[in-house]
């Protein structure tokens, strides 16, 4: 039993496969590494379940009796699931595999498969998984941040991220320049951005870069 298998005793894996033999098989192997597993005999019984967005990773059965799994797995990312996919076949093909891997499935197995690569490859998952919920935890608490500043201290983060200097974010605003610093260092201090550079990456994160051409705008107006 490998490490991540232990670490991960939360991650929720979800089983969808028309053989119950299979499903209950799969159940008791993922179980007795301690993850929590919900297992389904199709699509339409997934997807009516709460389990889609909470599971960490879907095994998936490609030959299913009222379903293609590889056209299920496309379907999940047409409608911009995230959920780590790993599709399993009793009659897999290289051709197959490479249409799999190419829609972003995290791995695929041919039956019958050893346990130690489905469990490899259920942990390669869970951890992709993991990642991608820190990643989004991270751009919810940059947006937080932002929605707690001012008005004006937005366009002053617009703009310094833009690449002005602290004078010539003043001439655009119509301020001291004394002014822009505090509201710069207010700014700072709230994004809790601790370098400039990181503070210029939480703003291409949320899109608030003020555009060079806007700039020059202001600037052309400003002049007649």
């Amino acid at each position: 039993m490998t490490t991540q298998h232990v670490s991960n005793r939360s991650a929720l894996i979800c089983v969808v496969d028309d053989d119950a033999d299979v499903r209950s098989s799969l159940s008791s192997l993922l179980r007795s590494v301690g993850y929590s597993v919900n297992t389904f005999d199709g699509p339409d019984e997934f997807l009516a379940s709460d389990a889609v967005d909470r599971a960490s990773c879907l095994i998936l059965d490609i030959q299913l009796r009222e379903a293609d799994g590889l056209e299920f797995q496309k379907e999940l990312i047409e409608s911009e699931s995230t959920i780590p996919v790993i599709l399993i076949s009793g009659h897999g093909d290289i051709p197959m595999t490479v249409r799999a891997m190419k829609a972003g499935a995290v791995n695929f197995l041919p039956k019958p498969y050893e346990d130690d690569s489905l469990l490899e490859a259920v942990a390669e998952a869970v951890l992709r998984d993991g990642r991608r919920r820190a990643d989004m935890h991270r751009d919810e608490g940059v947006r937080l941040r932002y929605e707690s500043l001012t008005p004006r201290e937005r366009e002053v983060m617009g703009l310094v991220t833009a690449g002005l200097m602290n004078k010539q974010v003043a001439w655009q605003l119509s301020l001291s320049e004394i002014t822009v610093k505090i509201h710069r260092g207010n700014m700072m201090r709230k994004m809790q951005a601790k370098s400039f550079a990181e503070l210029v990456r939480m703003a291409d994160l949320l899109g608030v870069r003020t555009k060079s051409s806007s700039i020059h705008a202001n600037s052309q107006s400003s002049s007649q």
